[in-house]
């Protein structure tokens, strides 16, 4: 089983939420239809820019946090040389 680390957007260079879940493809059908998360919601943040997998859900967590701990400019730095074009990497899940 795997975890995963991601990243949402607004759109390019917009409101960022970061996230991890045991469920990727699960939680951002959630995101879309805004039933979890308020803030996700609020900023209509859907849009999946990054997504790491992890070996277990501690590490997931930590990278996670780590990650929030960032500031603005590393996480769009990270979404750029992960995504450099702002794909929603959600539509290749369907």
């Amino acid at each position: 089983m795997a975890f995963y680390v991601y990243i949402l957007a607004s759109g390019r260079n917009g409101t960022l939420y970061t996230g991890h879940t045991d469920d990727l493809y699960r939680r951002m059908t959630e995101h879309r239809a805004h039933t979890l998360s308020r803030f996700t919601a609020k900023y209509d943040v859907t849009k999946l820019v990054f997504d790491e997998a992890h070996e277990t859900r501690e590490a997931a967590w930590t990278r996670e946090r780590q990650i929030k701990k960032w500031r603005r400019a590393w996480k769009l730095e990270l979404i750029e040389r992960f995504n450099p074009g702002w794909k929603d990497l959600f539509e290749n899940m369907q």
